[in-house]
């Protein structure tokens, strides 16, 4: 089993910033690429930022030059650097990660279970 648990969500006024963490843990043989995703409300969720194994990174074009996505590969943990936060940031923010695990081993992408940025005054 693999478990993702994010944290470091909260309440910030616009133009501050906030640092999510998410660490992955369990049977895990390799993580892969590794990442944000967020969901408003009545919004689908979609993709923030993303770190392939080579620390190879892609951003959504909303978040570009505001938020900064980085790894630690011997903690199985990634984090989500945010500066000069918007109100349309306010999301429920999901980790996941392409993961190797288990016995008999499979790989899938697996899911933390969100926390809540909220961006307001």
């Amino acid at each position: 089993q693999v478990q993702l648990v994010e944290s470091g969500g909260g309440l910030v006024q616009p133009g501050g910033s906030l640092t999510l963490s998410c660490v992955a843990s369990g049977s895990i043989f390799k993580i892969y690429d590794m990442g944000w995703a967020r969901q408003a409300p009545g919004k689908q969720r979609e993709l923030v930022a993303r770190v392939s194994t080579d620390d190879s990174t892609i951003y959504a074009d909303s978040v570009k030059g505001r938020f900064t996505i980085s790894r630690d590969n011997a903690k199985n943990t990634v984090y989500l650097q945010m500066d000069n936060l918007k109100p349309e940031d306010t999301a429920v923010y999901y980790c996941n990660g392409d993961i190797n695990w288990g016995s008999p081993m499979r790989r899938n992408r697996e899911w933390g279970r969100g926390t809540q940025v909220t961006v307001s005054s």
